[in-house]
């Protein structure tokens, strides 16, 4: 009696769970996210089962797609790194104190404060952009930074709220210099 796709797929999977779980793991991948990627991969692979040809490395393939979503996982992130800017100054526009009716107005000067607040983070010191970036691009907790940085979480915390401050004079200087 020969083994139907879905019974050969099961015992594919229990052959090579482990070994692929080990193979994302060496992707860099982070160890909360493994068993959701490895997973994925799985899905993709029986949704694909009829472009698997049996004479083929059933695992190989596997490891084919769990690198290949991987690869897609990074394009993504790389894309909202490229939009973390844009997350640093709707922080930093919410904690100025701008009347609704000049909300237009600061629309039309978006690109403005974009160039203005990047002028401003250019110039701060090493550690202030190793808060900002931790922060950020990474959202990481005050916890994890006052961790990774030898702080205090409630120093973070403070830390953080001067740097917004601070940035938002900034901005305000070079684009009341700009508009003069």
């Amino acid at each position: 009696m020969e083994k139907s796709d879905q019974e050969l797929f099961v015992e594919q999977v229990r052959e090579h769970h482990a070994s692929l779980r080990g193979f994302v793991r060496s992707l860099g991948v982070n160890p909360l996210w493994v068993d959701d990627v490895a997973q994925e991969a799985f899905i993709v692979a029986y949704n694909r089962l009829d472009e698997f040809e049996r004479d083929r490395d059933f695992g190989a393939w596997l490891r084919g797609i769990a690198r290949n979503l991987v690869i897609n996982e990074r394009r993504k992130d790389a894309r909202r790194k490229r939009i973390l800017s844009d997350n640093l100054t709707d922080v930093l526009l919410s904690t100025s104190s701008v009347p609704e009716e000049e909300a237009e107005e600061l629309n039309d000067r978006g690109l403005a404060k974009v160039n203005a607040l990047r002028d401003c983070i250019q110039e701060l010191p090493e550690k202030s952009l190793s808060l900002i970036h931790a922060k950020y691009e990474q959202n990481s907790s005050a916890l994890d930074i006052a961790e990774s940085l030898g702080m205090k979480a409630p120093a973070v915390r403070k830390a953080l709220e001067r740097l917004r401050t601070s940035l938002r004079k900034c901005m305000e200087k070079r684009i009341e210099l700009s508009s003069a």
